[in-house]
């Protein structure tokens, strides 16, 4: 197919202005003040609403011992 009208710099600009990336969004941890996305477990102490999910502890040593 062929266009039948070309687009003007104009409009190609205006249509790609909406292309722009936006920043996520970043909380602190309320346990360990690092900073986490929100609706995430704190990478950094394993903690997610108060109550830890992750152990982090282990996954430390473990890679300290493969080293």
């Amino acid at each position: 197919m062929v266009q039948k009208k070309k687009r003007t710099s104009g409009q190609r600009k205006r249509r790609a202005s909406h292309f722009a990336l936006r920043v996520g969004a970043v909380n602190k941890c309320p346990n360990c003040q690092k900073p986490i996305r929100p609706y995430h477990a704190c990478a950094a102490c394993g903690y997610y609403k108060g109550k830890e999910v992750i152990k982090v502890a282990l996954k430390t040593k473990k890679a300290k011992a493969t080293k």
